[in-house]
């Protein structure tokens, strides 16, 4: 794979963002669901997403097959955490490596930044999840933590990294509560 561009996504890209999921689900700890979530899911959580006013991108190779997908959504669902998103990145197994990660989570910092959220948090499953890690540090996330053994798949049991990326001024600065970017609704 040689190039590749990013886009919004578009509910068309369903079936791919389906598959892609589904392959992290059975074979990595980048989620830890354990059945993959059919199309009809999918497409009610990227409309869920889209609707509250998160970004969600596709990145596609040159001959505009979707090869990974990033989104933000909030961080948890009390009002005090308004301001904060997480963020989340899968990739086809033929674009890790490629920079197309990095791409997606720099894309994904930028529209948050504009949008006027303050921080955004990864929460990486798995602490032996390095590509994932290595990413986020390089892009300027700060490591927070570690829940130990936070979660149980594949037989046994799986730390949970947590990083951080202040944004906007993270909170050095009040927000401006008139232009609140999202909903939590």
């Amino acid at each position: 794979m040689s190039a590749f561009i990013l886009r919004d996504a578009t509910t068309s890209d369903i079936p791919s963002i389906t598959r892609i999921y589904e392959e992290a689900v059975l074979h990595g700890t980048a989620t830890y669901e354990l059945v993959p979530p059919d199309e009809a899911e999918m497409a009610t959580r990227m409309a869920n997403t889209l609707r509250q006013g998160y970004p969600y991108f596709v990145a596609c190779d040159d001959e505009g097959s979707v090869i990974g997908y990033a989104y933000a959504g909030p961080f948890r669902a009390r009002p005090a955490y308004r301001w904060t998103v997480e963020d989340s990145i899968y990739l086809a197994p033929e674009a890790k490596g490629q920079g197309v990660g990095t791409a997606l989570l720099r894309r994904l910092l930028d529209d948050c930044q504009d949008k006027g959220f303050r921080q955004m948090i990864a929460v990486i499953g798995g602490a032996d999840n390095a590509p994932s890690i290595k990413v986020h540090a390089k892009l300027g996330f700060t490591h927070i933590g570690v829940f130990e053994g936070s979660g149980f798949k594949f037989g046994r049991w799986i730390d949970t990294v947590l990083m951080q990326y202040a944004l906007n001024g993270g909170k050095e600065t009040l927000p401006d509560e008139s232009v609140y970017p999202g909903t939590l609704t």
